[in-house]
């Protein structure tokens, strides 16, 4: 090796053309590129299993977060939810090591030196899962194995390694939202769902399936009655009434931020919301509400309580515009008698926000970390 340097220096010496290729002839017959190649090759196949193992852990997370937003927190989505997020390098699959967070998924270590670490936990009271995935092999190894290491860098008992990571997830009623112009009042969410005890199964459904035809409700429009309940505070409309916020947008939709919102549809019904009523009841899927406590008359408002996921299932709500109830006829409702017939579910809004609103069924979720 030594006289092939002293070659090479000679050679320097009298001509630089070709220099480059003399020196990379003798890296590589010294192994020194050939290491380096290596080295790239599986340390680039580490990092794209982290990379494999955070999306699978963030999937995971949201997952089993989604399954607690329903009602029934299911851990056992989690490994569906990982392996969905592998490659060939593990043949498709990844190890689930833990799953915990509050409730019923039992409380997460804070100090594991082999858990991978992730944010610290959110204050008492908040819903959150934590997801922990590593490699897991078709064979069920843990150990992720080297391409070349083992082989050129002379080390025969290196047989691989083990990559983790770490997601967390909260879920929780939000405080503020975009919701439909439609607007429920609390009196009737508290008896429809005994207080949020009893949800129907939301949607979809089998052919021929569907709730109980118990939970149908009919609705009428009479905001402002003060006949109240024994469940909300005093002057709460009654419960069976409906009423019509304020369209900001022109598609029947108004993002409300803070304790009220304004009132609206005066007037005829617009095509706008005939189309969003329309469309839920032959689609039966839910459309997000907010729920008020009461009208207040001189500002034109509605007091908010929370936002809830009702599925329509029938309406009478202007000359011509009428629907048959499809889960309850004799609620049906003809000629004169307006209303808007249907039922809560639990449901989980597509958006991000603050968790801090009332839980009338309708939850956010947000991966924070």
């Amino acid at each position: 090796m030594a006289s092939l340097i002293r070659l090479v220096l000679a050679r320097l010496r009298r001509d630089e053309r070709g220099v480059v290729a003399v020196i990379v002839a003798i890296l590589l017959a010294a192994g020194v590129l050939t290491g380096m190649l290596a080295l790239v090759i599986d340390v680039g196949q580490i990092y794209q299993e982290r990379d494999e193992l955070q999306n699978g852990a963030d999937a995971a997370a949201m997952g089993v977060a989604k399954s607690c937003a329903l009602g029934v927190c299911t851990p056992a989505v989690a490994g569906q939810l990982a392996d969905g997020n592998a490659s060939g390098i593990t043949g498709g699959t990844e190890g689930i090591e833990l799953v915990c967070g509050s409730g019923s998924l039992g409380s997460c270590p804070r100090s594991n030196a082999s858990l991978a670490s992730c944010p610290p936990q959110p204050p008492n009271g908040t819903n959150f899962v934590e997801v922990y995935t590593e490699t897991q092999m078709p064979s069920g190894s843990t150990l992720l194995p080297p391409i070349f290491a083992r082989t050129l860098l002379g080390n025969s008992g290196y047989q691989g390694t083990t990559v983790h990571a770490c997601a967390q997830a909260e879920w929780g009623a939000p405080s503020a939202a975009t919701a439909d112009d439609l607007t429920i009042s609390a009196c009737e969410w508290d008896q429809a769902t005994q207080q949020g005890a009893v949800y129907a199964p939301a949607p979809p459904y089998a052919p021929g399936g569907g709730p109980a035809a118990s939970f149908d409700q009919v609705l009428t429009l009479s905001p402002g009655n003060d006949a109240g309940c024994a469940t909300e505070p005093g002057g709460a409309d009654g419960p069976g009434t409906f009423g019509w916020a304020a369209d900001a947008t022109g598609n029947c939709t108004l993002s409300i931020t803070g304790a009220s919102f304004p009132a609206g549809m005066g007037g005829p019904l617009r095509a706008s919301c005939r189309q969003v009523v329309r469309s839920a009841q032959q689609d039966e899927t839910p459309i997000l509400v907010p729920v008020y406590v009461s009208f207040n008359d001189p500002d034109d408002t509605f007091v908010l309580k929370g936002f809830a996921d009702f599925v329509v299932t029938g309406y009478n709500l202007a000359p011509g515009f009428f629907a048959p109830d499809w889960l309850n006829p004799a609620n049906t409702c003809e000629g004169m008698d307006y209303c808007v017939t249907g039922y809560f579910v639990q449901g989980v809004v597509p958006a991000t926000g603050s968790l801090s609103g009332a839980y009338l069924g309708a939850s956010i979720i947000d991966l924070t970390g």
